[in-house]
């Protein structure tokens, strides 16, 4: 079953340095190497986001991440593993399970995957 395992921790704390980068990359390894890795990425800080609403049949659109809260979602890895409890147990190891917080959550199983373009 597929998990999403979303990196929750305060923008702050990658600008001083509290934020072990080289930790994040070893726990990347540590799930390739197992196996269970599908995809990874690392999200811009959060003032880059725009979000996007549609209120009375009008776009709105506003600078800015949707949730103004302590900490902000900063990446996400998408593993392949048998159970929910397997998932949580990788989730224990990210790093960003000791900053901020750590979410799993499963993937739908809906993939949607780009249409080859007309030649």
């Amino acid at each position: 079953m597929k998990y999403s395992i979303l990196n929750y921790a305060n923008e702050q704390d990658y600008a001083s340095g509290k934020i072990d980068i080289p930790a994040f990359a070893a726990y990347a390894q540590a799930l390739t190497e197992a196996g269970v890795m599908i995809a990874a990425t690392g999200l811009q800080p959060s003032r880059t986001a725009t979000t996007v609403r549609i209120q009375n049949g009008h776009r709105n659109v506003q600078d800015g991440p949707f949730a103004d809260t302590k900490e902000q979602l900063g990446g996400f890895y998408v593993i392949d593993v048998p159970d929910l409890d397997t998932a949580l147990e990788w989730a224990a190891r990210n790093p960003a399970a000791s900053l901020g917080g750590v979410e799993v959550r499963p993937i739908t199983g809906i993939e949607v995957r780009p249409a080859t373009p007309a030649k």
